[in-house]
């Protein structure tokens, strides 16, 4: 997906594995953005769900983040849950700890970004 639409991730789409968030600035613009992606994705011939699709969410959780008004933010309880989660035993248990890093490794990257160096 990232190479699909990588022109617009983190202005107006935001991707996690095979999911996408387009976000909304203004209606108008929301329509062109929305546009955008479908032409992406026949551009690929991939095809959407319809089951698994939803259009005009406001806000909450959705596909594991927080949708707020100014943007995207992870889940303060998936974020908790990592913190409060033992050591992992064995490979399952390594595997479940690599997807819950995948998911928040966006959010730290966007972190460093905005951290300026202390001269």
């Amino acid at each position: 997906m990232n190479n699909i639409i990588k022109g617009m991730i983190g202005c107006t789409v935001e991707v996690y594995v095979d999911d996408i968030v387009v976000k909304l600035d203004s209606h108008d613009q929301h329509v062109k953005d929305m546009d955008e992606v479908f032409k992406a994705l026949r551009r690929m011939s991939m095809r959407l769900n319809p089951g698994n699709c939803a259009f005009g969410v406001d806000g909450g959780k959705f596909l594991g983040f927080m949708l707020i008004h100014w943007g995207i933010e992870a889940n303060s309880y998936k974020c908790r849950a990592l913190t409060k989660m033992k050591r992992p035993q064995n490979m399952i248990e390594v595997q479940k700890l690599i997807g819950r890093l995948t998911a928040l490794s966006r959010f730290v990257a966007r972190l460093t970004e905005q951290t300026k160096p202390v001269v």
